[in-house]
């Protein structure tokens, strides 16, 4: 097994610090060389607060310095493609946020380099790392709730984010029914063959000038005949919110948490709880996890948890779904 992993975190944005930050003390075997944006004072305070040797706008810099192992890219989705094809140029391997990229043509490309390199790629989809999410997996596949029939998840965001984001962000399948979608082939462990997509705006009259949508449904189908539903909402002002459900023959199963906090306070107007305030806070532990075993498993030497082909077919079906929602009409998912 490798002592030390030396990484360099790309991207400062918020979840990039948030990783970076992991990266400068809390995960075994790694050792954060580098952190790289395009604003260079957000990179040089973060070296300084947390004692990283370099900090840089140049990602060549960066990426062709002999100590560094691994890229961790959390950079804009659509700077992704080039980000991983340079890390794999030269020679290091790589974790990418999700979607791989907003182009199916794209992330077939990556797939193919990846497999003729044998480079390193891991797809950051942290809620497979999410306790919750694993433990009801695995009580799928020891056959708690009999054959799967039904699957259901459903992922709201408190609000739109703002403009500047929306304008990468490859509208609301793709930005979040993916995650949805890739939740959907981890617990059911079979393809979606068949999606469509219904939706609009019910509050945010202001997505129109993006062509987007605050509010989304996408009914399912797997190759087993087996059906499925996927909510997606940018209107729960009460705070974030993701959960899903797979009813069986013999049981129901569920995973998700409204509370942040395990606490329910009653007085006079009723019972109130702490709810999440938004993605970080809910998946700090999935978070957490996906870059521990991103390290361990490159340390000793094992494939990623997480695969190119995973992050192609998950951004296949939120592209068929936004094809769906385009077109009204049912659209098929070939593999």
């Amino acid at each position: 097994m490798r002592e030390k992993i030396h990484c360099a975190v790309i991207g400062l944005g918020r979840l990039g610090w948030s990783h970076a930050e992991y990266f400068a003390g809390r995960i075994p075997g790694a050792h954060l060389l580098a952190v790289a944006d395009v604003i260079e004072d957000r990179a040089v305070t973060f070296a300084q607060q947390y004692g990283v040797p370099i900090a840089t706008t140049d990602i060549e810099k960066v990426l062709s310095h002999p100590e560094m192992d691994a890229a961790v890219i959390v950079t804009p989705t659509v700077t992704h493609a080039s980000l991983i094809q340079a890390a794999i140029a030269a020679n290091k391997a790589v974790f990418v946020e999700k979607p791989m990229t907003h182009s199916l043509e794209e992330a077939a490309a990556i797939t193919r380099l990846v497999e003729a390199t044998h480079a390193y790629c891991q797809i950051g989809f942290m809620r497979r790392f999410d306790p919750s999410y694993r433990a009801m997996r695995e009580q799928i596949h020891n056959g708690a709730i009999g054959k799967p029939l039904y699957f259901k998840t459903l992922s709201r965001d408190p609000g739109c984010p703002p403009r500047s984001y929306l304008q990468e962000s490859g509208r609301i399948f793709v930005d979040m029914s993916v995650h949805d979608f890739d939740m959907a082939r981890f617990l059911m462990d079979e393809e979606i063959v068949e999606v469509t997509a219904l939706g609009g705006i019910v509050h945010n009259e202001f997505l129109r000038s993006h062509d987007d949508i605050d509010q989304a449904l996408t009914f399912v189908r797997f190759a087993s005949g087996t059906l499925g539903d996927i909510e997606n909402s940018r209107i729960a002002g009460y705070g974030y919110d993701t959960r899903a459900e797979v009813v069986g023959t013999t049981g129901t199963i569920q995973a998700g948490a409204l509370t942040y906090h395990d606490i329910r306070m009653f007085n006079s107007r009723g019972s109130t709880s702490d709810l999440f305030p938004g993605f970080l806070e809910r998946f700090a532990d999935a978070y957490y996890l996906e870059l521990v075993d991103f390290i361990d498993r490159l340390r000793r030497g094992l494939p990623p948890a997480v695969t190119v082909e995973d992050g192609y077919k998950a951004l296949a079906l939120a592209m068929a779904a936004t094809q769906s929602y385009d077109e009204k009409r049912p659209v098929q998912v070939k593999w």
